[in-house]
């Protein structure tokens, strides 16, 4: 495996921005100079949703992303697999998984929903997230709410031994008094730097990447590779 690594990058639930975030940082390291690639472990509702494929079109490359196993109910895996009669296992996951960390300096993990989503068997995203030893970006909503899920999401990483590199707070606009206070408490309730990214008003892969990587900092970036 890499000496880098690989960052994990988790939700505190559906819907949050994972793969946007996940192109994003892709994108980042690619344009870079590094070679990076992005992994997801399984895809379920799929057709349509196909985030490794968002992940491609945004690198303009095939090969900056891969999914191990597509599942069609828009379901968790474990419960797809279970109404499809199809075999998912955990430990398929997890070889799955390293195998391709082997192919790439620095793997980019994108989690399925929040932490506590079944995956295979017994096991959860959060299983996953650990077992690879992964350090963690948490992508999170930016408005009224998100204190409680992204610090019960930071504890239930850090209580497995998963590094917190950070937290992202999609879709910031400060509109709300909440939201504007929300990446500082964020910062003192977990310990952990917040970035912000403003909403994006494209459906383009490659312009919603873009966007993502202007509003990151760099030191953000480079500082995922030098855990």
């Amino acid at each position: 495996m890499s000496d880098t690594p690989p960052i994990a990058v988790v939700g505190t639930g559906t819907g949050v921005g994972k793969t946007v975030v996940t192109a994003g940082l892709t994108s980042w390291f690619r344009e870079s100079g590094v070679d990076a690639r992005a992994i997801k472990p399984a895809q379920t509702g799929f057709p349509p949703d196909d985030d490794a494929g968002f992940v491609a079109e945004a690198c303009e490359d095939t090969e900056a992303a891969t999914c191990l196993t597509y599942l069609e109910p828009p379901l968790a895996p474990r419960v797809a697999a279970e109404r499809t009669d199809e075999s998912l296992e955990y430990d398929a996951l997890l070889e799955g998984c390293r195998r391709e960390l082997e192919r790439t300096p620095v793997s980019i993990v994108e989690g399925i929903g929040g932490l506590r989503v079944p995956l295979a068997g017994e096991h959860e995203v959060l299983d996953l997230i650990a077992d690879l030893s992964a350090v963690a970006v948490v992508v999170t909503r930016s408005g009224l709410g998100t204190l409680n899920h992204t610090a019960l999401t930071v504890d239930a990483l850090e209580r497995r031994g998963v590094d917190v590199h950070g937290i992202v707070c999609n879709e910031y606009e400060g509109a709300s008094v909440a939201e504007r206070t929300n990446p500082s408490e964020l910062e003192r309730m977990t310990g952990r730097p917040v970035e912000t990214v403003p909403p994006l008003p494209s459906d383009d892969p490659r312009e919603l990447a873009a966007g993502v990587r202007d509003a990151l900092s760099d030191g953000f970036c480079e500082r995922l590779t030098e855990n």
